[in-house]
């Protein structure tokens, strides 16, 4: 059973208050999930509603919020376009991210399936992307203006009736939906896909999950809703969505799952791509592993540690798992290792050890703490068998970096 539904609020992309509900589980969430309602709904639609609850009650927790200018939240939507959209979603992560759990599900209802699709590359947690009746191109929704789309590229503006509410929409907004690199998103989406889409969806045909399926890489799966209309208003249609959904993201986002349920990346193989959610922020995945690497302000924006952090990192799980080792070959009462490390650079000429003479050289001090029942001779040999460590090993070495165009 589902916990409760959780009234929240947090800052959008406009610098304006959005309203947010967050539905929980009973018990420890198996993940978290993020839902992008479509185009001028809101939050409450039936859809967002009933899915969002029965994922609950599958365990996983769900936010979803009404877009700037929509619903209760505060803004002007004449302001707002697709961009906007993407940018208020990295805002739901952000609060998810500090306030419970980076969401690693994205789920897209419409026009918000494909603004996941655009935003999952700025969420470094996303395993898994879910669309329902999703445009292949946001420029899709222009044809829902009407007559009125002429008169907002020759004016400027116009107000347009959508589902029986009028909206002011900005030639800003036609401008950026034309401008959206969609299917180079959706190629390198580097998440797992579902595209769910009714084969007699007459809003959005289903020659759009089609043209989503061919440009999305592996792992990527389609479900047919059969008979469900856009908007997903039978009760039924909404209950198998989220049934389909929490058995597929098991296999995907689920942290008991991920270790057995995806493909291990080859070892030793990192990939590393910007996010462009901050100007230096990093994605990094290592098998089935997300880390986030940024700088520190005010340069970047320290929403992860920096390469020479990761740098130091590496050298000290690797002298850590070292000593572990050696001590438990030994039989030695080692109970915990730990190490601190620092680096910095430091002239050449105050380095008494340092075969370079001349300019600045690099220098990592590192210290290693032993707790246990050991001796001090034991405690030497460890301390001696931590520069045997592979990563101090190659740092020490002569390393041979060949780069290639990709």
């Amino acid at each position: 059973m589902a916990e409760a539904s959780r009234k929240l609020t947090f800052t959008g992309s406009h610098g304006t208050p959005l309203a947010a509900r967050l539905e929980l589980p009973a018990g420890k969430p198996k993940a978290y999930a993020l839902f992008a309602h479509c185009f001028t709904c809101g939050k409450d639609v039936h859809a967002a509603t009933r899915i969002s609850r029965e994922l609950a009650e599958e365990g996983i927790a769900v936010l979803r919020f009404d877009f700037t200018g929509l619903g209760n939240s505060e803004g002007d939507f004449g302001a707002t376009d697709f961009s906007s959209n993407t940018d208020d979603l990295v805002c739901a992560a952000d609060h998810l991210r500090a306030h419970y759990e980076a969401p690693s599900i994205l789920i897209g209802h419409s026009l918000g399936g494909a603004a996941v699709l655009a935003t999952a590359h700025r969420i470094p947690e996303t395993r898994a992307v879910a669309t329902m009746g999703a445009p292949a191109d946001p420029a899709h929704v222009a044809h829902l203006l009407g007559d009125a789309r002429e008169t907002i590229e020759a004016k400027g503006k116009a107000d347009v009736t959508l589902a029986g509410r009028t909206f002011c929409i900005e030639k800003q907004f036609l401008d950026d939906i034309e401008g959206q690199p969609q299917r180079d998103r959706i190629n390198k989406l580097g998440a797992a896909l579902l595209v769910l889409h009714s084969p007699t969806d007459e809003l959005v045909s289903v020659d759009n999950a089609r043209e989503i399926f061919d440009a999305a890489r592996h792992p990527r799966s389609f479900v047919a809703l059969d008979g469900a209309d856009h908007l997903l208003t039978k009760r039924a249609d909404a209950e198998y969505v989220a049934k389909v959904l929490a058995a597929w993201a098991g296999r995907y986002a689920f942290e008991a799952e991920v270790e057995t349920g995806m493909e291990a990346q080859a070892e030793g193989l990192v990939e590393v791509s910007e996010t462009r959610a901050g100007r230096f922020t990093q994605q990094i995945v290592v098998g089935n592993h997300v880390l986030t690497a940024d700088e520190p302000k005010p340069i970047g924006d320290d929403t992860g540690p920096s390469p020479y952090d990761m740098l130091l990192a590496a050298l000290g799980a690797c002298t850590a798992m070292t000593v572990r080792m050696y001590a438990e070959r030994k039989g030695w009462a080692l109970d915990q290792a730990s190490v601190t490390l620092r680096h910095a650079h430091i002239h050449a000429e105050d380095c008494a050890d340092c075969e370079t003479k001349e300019g600045k050289v690099d220098r990592i001090e590192r210290q290693v703490y032993f707790e246990g029942d050991l001796d001090d001779d034991q405690q030497q040999r460890l301390l001696e068998i931590a520069d045997k460590c592979p990563v101090h090993n190659t740092l020490r070495s002569e390393t041979v970096i060949a780069t290639t165009l990709g």
